[in-house]
């Protein structure tokens, strides 16, 4: 297999992680902890403090900031759960679950309720951006689930569950803290952390994943923007000391660096093999395929792309635990389409149709995810212990 291929390892990722907290709050659940963070665990801390940076891959780290005190404080190098994107990923640190069990996949998935491929964090039609609003009728409502906060506090009187994250990002906690920047996140752990409640917290900052998809992995806007968290951290660290705190810093998944982008729509042949567009995103597409199409789109694709993507039927998709264990969501077998392509280079499959070519521009990102190489699958397990 191509050594810059990694599967998700469901008891040494990121859904491991959030087990670990919900375990040490008394949350039954049937996935395996983290040894390490259990451990720690034990000492009973008065703030749990989980910070998301999204999209802070190990790579991102080892390029960046080898010396800094991101990387002098990492533990261990964990894997993403798959798909490697935030829809999927932070539903998993939101849920406690895999993405076979929430349903939560990809940017776009196609709801036949709709009729439409939505994107399903911000609740738009994926090719015209227009907004979706059904009376009655949610993407919650469809794919919904119970989050960790509502867990922990069910099991838990005495414990408050808090969540800070960006001015535009859908609330989950019944107590919720806007900040735009690390900076106003660093300071509202600060000031959650010196109250005297015992409590969880977990924090989300939408960066360096814009940045990096707009400047690359390695940019100088990266590494400006990778220092400045770091000098940031150290002045929370600083007002952290003796409040009884371990907070957890990871990631939601990594980034690859684009060279090659493919457009759907310049693809005559694979075209005409499809029934509607594709779907999910342009490092895992996934395909809709006419019954009398399927080998000839099959032989195709392959001829084309065996080195870029390995395309899987969705049977043998879902056999290969790639999403991972536990009960299947009802929705998941309608969002798969026939088959999905996910990439193992440095390629894209541009998903778009002639309207959304007219509503936009060709998408310009110089960095994305949601592929299984290294740099998207793998991210840093980071603790600051108080």
């Amino acid at each position: 297999m191509n050594k810059n291929i990694l599967m998700p390892d469901y008891n040494h990722s990121i859904l491991n992680v959030i087990t670990s907290i919900l375990k040490n709050y008394n949350v039954k659940t049937k996935y395996n902890s983290l040894k390490e963070i259990d451990k720690l665990l034990e000492k009973q801390y008065k703030n749990v403090v989980l910070v998301i940076l999204d999209g802070m891959g190990e790579n991102i780290l080892k390029n960046i900031s080898p010396d800094g005190i991101f990387s002098k404080n990492k533990i261990d190098t964990i894997t993403s759960v798959y798909p490697s994107t935030t829809t999927a990923a932070m539903t998993t640190y939101y849920s406690g679950k895999p993405p076979i069990e929430t349903g939560w996949i990809a940017w776009s998935q196609y709801f036949k309720e709709y009729g439409r491929n939505i994107d399903v964090l911000p609740e738009k039609d994926s090719f015209t951006g227009e907004k979706i609003d059904v009376k009655n009728l949610t993407i919650k409502d469809i794919i919904g689930y119970k989050t960790v906060y509502e867990q922990i506090r069910e099991q838990n009187k005495n414990v408050k569950a808090y969540e800070i994250l960006p001015s535009y990002c859908a609330k989950k906690a019944k107590i919720t803290m806007s900040a735009n920047t690390v900076e106003e996140m660093c300071e509202s752990i600060v000031t959650l952390c010196k109250n005297t409640e015992n409590k969880f917290i977990m924090a989300y900052n939408d960066n360096p994943d814009s940045i990096i998809h707009k400047n690359g992995c390695y940019s100088q806007e990266t590494k400006e923007f990778i220092k400045k968290a770091e000098e940031e951290f150290k002045k929370m660290l600083e007002e952290l000391k003796d409040t009884n705190t371990l907070l957890i810093l990871s990631a939601d998944h990594g980034h690859q660096d684009i060279k090659e982008t493919i457009d759907i729509l310049e693809l005559e042949e694979i075209q005409k093999c499809l029934m509607m567009p594709p779907t999910f995103e342009s490092r895992m597409v996934g395909f809709f395929i006419k019954d009398n199409k399927r080998k000839e789109f099959e032989d195709k694709f392959n001829s084309l792309f065996k080195n870029k993507f390995i395309l899987y039927s969705k049977e043998d998709l879902l056999k290969s635990n790639l999403l991972g264990y536990g009960n299947k969501h009802k929705k998941v077998d309608d969002f798969m389409g026939d088959y999905v392509a996910i990439a193992i280079s440095d390629a894209r499959i541009l998903m778009g149709t002639y309207l959304s070519r007219e509503k936009k521009p060709l998408d310009e990102k110089k960095s994305t995810h949601c592929g299984l190489t290294k740099n998207e699958m793998e991210v840093p397990l980071i603790i600051f212990d108080f």
